[in-house]
């Protein structure tokens, strides 16, 4: 059943069909192209230029529609809507498709129609939020694919380059959006690119890329931690130079934001309830760890400049990887041990409560895999010539190689000790590589993660900084 108004004079989507005289359609954009151009074979030296969408009119029923024609109206005709506006479509040509080589490149229907729409002889309006059914915007939420049928991220993980090359359904909610980067390619084409970072319950950081301006606007509306996606038809590759799999938005795919379905209320839920209890913080945590190569960080900041970056971002700011030549300026490690030593799950690494010696958040897992251990977790100051950036957070295994003890080993020792380990690493010149992420519950709106804090090379560090331009700043110790 197509959603829309009896008294209007449109046509169901399921009802083309080629010898239909003048029919109007109208239907919610849940796919859409960029703008491409192509020589023009009948006029040698000229360009046709040409783009597509896809429009849907019931649960059931969507269709692809093709537009050709001069530059002028094509780049009008595109600029005019976007994914999730409502379309009515006056007199297009229907067609019947080539399913298996318009497939190939476009998104798969359920029609063995395509529309075609051209200058003379059609009309695209865009409909507003009053001319419309609201029916037709429930559309928007529902995926085009069987929402049963879709790889966890972890499945693409775990299969890794058996995939590569592969075209899949993937549910999963946005973690971070990156900011679009522009480029122009070696013949002179202007191109973009913007890279989210997806998880789910079973993976914390997964990257799909978006080289399509259509796609990254789309992207640019999702809401960190919040918006679940269930993208149909992405291309996933083994990307050699990461080492890592992804995902690439390509012609065919269609993302539904915000699902209305059961599985994606699983994730939704899973959401919540990592929000309240931390737990998504300490498995990204874990997991950066684990796969972050110091030696891929080189960019060096100062302490003003990273304070800089948080009143210039805009809610989107990406996870920023660098090095700091600084100085810790507050460390509290000789009061009460129980401020800085924490008893963890194993599996998900949250806080585990003292009396109840059993993780809250992981109650269906086998009883072998509920093991708890101890870790640092210390609030530090760090900070340089330029100022003082406080709560930076010094745990785990980059906290050991600091203080140069284990946790087991720091409990023995004598509070003489202690305050001479304290000394040993406070206001000293210290090499800190550090993870920045925008954190409006944390107190600075800014969460800084040390990942690993060695003493400074005193020649090292002032080189780093005079060619930072900060040669009378800074007089090595």
């Amino acid at each position: 059943m197509a959603y829309f108004s009896s008294t209007q004079d449109f046509v169901a989507l399921s009802d083309l069909h080629p010898n239909l005289a003048h029919p109007n359609v109208i239907g919610v954009v849940i796919g859409k192209t960029d703008v491409r151009g192509f020589p023009d074979r009948k006029n040698i030296g000229s360009e046709r230029y040409t783009f597509s969408f896809t429009i849907r009119d019931s649960p059931t029923y969507f269709i692809n529609v093709n537009s050709w024609g001069r530059e002028e109206y094509i780049r009008s005709l595109s600029e005019s809507f976007r994914v999730g506006d409502c379309v009515a479509i006056e007199n297009p040509l229907v067609q019947t498709k080539e399913a298996e080589r318009e497939e190939k490149f476009n998104p798969v229907t359920p029609s063995c129609y395509k529309l075609l729409i051209s200058e003379n002889h059609s009309v695209v309006k865009t409909c507003s939020a009053y001319e419309m059914d609201t029916k037709l915007l429930s559309l928007l939420h529902l995926p085009v694919k069987d929402p049963q049928d879709y790889y966890s991220l972890g499945d693409i993980v775990a299969n890794g380059q058996s995939l590569n090359g592969r075209i899949l359904n993937v549910l999963a909610a946005v973690m971070s959006v990156g900011e679009p980067k522009y480029f122009v390619t070696a013949d002179k084409r202007k191109g973009q690119r913007c890279e989210v970072k997806l998880f789910d319950e079973t993976e914390m950081s997964f990257p799909i890329v978006c080289w399509d301006n259509e796609s990254i606007q789309l992207a640019q509306s999702w809401i960190p931690r919040e918006t679940v996606i269930f993208a149909s038809d992405v291309r996933i590759n083994f990307d050699k130079f990461r080492n890592c799999m992804t995902a690439t938005v390509i012609s065919k795919t269609i993302i539904t934001t915000n699902p209305d379905t059961a599985e994606a209320n699983i994730l939704f839920s899973f959401l919540k309830e990592t929000a309240q209890s931390g737990a998504l913080d300490n498995k990204m945590e874990e997991q950066s760890k684990e796969f972050t190569n110091l030696e891929t960080i080189v960019d060096v900041y100062t302490v003003e400049e990273l304070k800089a970056k948080a009143l210039q971002n805009d809610g989107k700011l990406e996870p920023i990887y660098g090095i700091i030549y600084g100085f810790i300026s507050t460390l509290d490690i000789d009061n009460d041990a129980s401020k800085i030593i924490r008893k963890r799950c194993s599996g998900c690494r949250c806080v585990v409560n003292e009396a109840a010696n059993a993780c809250a958040f992981c109650g269906d897992l086998p009883a072998d895999a509920k093991a708890t251990f101890t870790s640092f977790d210390i609030l530090v100051n760090v900070s340089d010539h330029s100022g003082t950036l406080p709560s930076w957070y010094l745990s785990d295994c980059a906290a050991e190689e600091a203080l140069g003890c284990t946790v087991h080993d720091f409990l023995t020792l004598t509070e003489d000790k202690k305050t001479a380990l304290k000394w040993h690493l406070l206001l000293e010149r210290s090499k800190i590589y550090f993870k920045l992420t925008l954190s409006p519950s944390w107190r600075t709106g800014l969460k800084v993660n040390v990942l690993s804090c060695k003493l400074a090379d005193p020649t090292e560090a002032s080189q780093s900084l005079l060619r930072k331009g900060k040669r009378s700043h800074y007089v090595a110790p």
